[in-house]
């Protein structure tokens, strides 16, 4: 199994090490031909606006929306995932039936480390026990579609869906020790190579 990482902008090398610990090897992805050599693939997060630049520069918009293996998207990566954006209204890849308001929480000094109680679901999926969850300038996702469902909430807001072989957090599961959600990305992807 090897895993993609979008290696355009944003810390994707931190992604990378994650998915070492869990023993996954990587490929950092910035062309079409390399999101074909990868099994699954994480889009990190960023400046989502700067992102989506790059992406078009590099000619991989079609090749993003169009793809049909596991994805991850975390913060600029969910921003880039979902059917809306707003604050300002952006261009997206339309990958996941939310809407997404961007930088939500505030600006940078508003970043923080909250705990969450993960739902009954997350933990029948991975390991039990509270999640370590950190914004940086975070989206609020604003609505969530029926095919779309909710793994991790803070309060009344979503910050961890799926829909079939994606996830998106509004978070940074990178940044702390907590492999859980990418764990998540790894089961669908073996899951589908059964």
């Amino acid at each position: 199994m090897t895993v993609g990482v979008l290696a355009l902008q944003g810390d994707f090398e931190a992604h990378q090490r994650a998915l070492h610990q869990l023993g996954v090897a990587t490929r950092q992805v910035r062309s079409t031909e390399e999101l074909g050599l990868v099994d699954g693939l994480v889009i990190p997060g960023g400046e989502s606006t700067t992102m989506l630049k790059v992406v078009d520069e590099e000619g991989l918009r079609a090749a993003l929306a169009n793809y049909s293996k596991p994805m991850l998207g975390c913060c600029a990566g969910l921003i880039l995932m979902a059917s809306q954006v707003s604050r300002p209204e952006q261009g997206c890849l339309a990958l996941l039936d939310i809407s997404v308001e961007r930088n939500a929480y505030g600006r940078q000094v508003h970043s923080g480390i909250r705990t969450i109680e993960p739902s009954d679901e997350f933990e029948r999926r991975t390991n039990p026990g509270a999640v370590e969850v950190v914004f940086i300038r975070a989206p609020i996702i604003r609505r969530v579609g029926p095919s779309v469902d909710t793994l991790l909430t803070a309060g009344t807001d979503a910050i961890l869906v799926e829909t079939g072989k994606r996830l998106a957090a509004t978070f940074h599961p990178e940044l702390t020790s907590d492999r859980r959600v990418h764990q998540l990305l790894l089961d669908k992807i073996q899951a589908e190579a059964q």
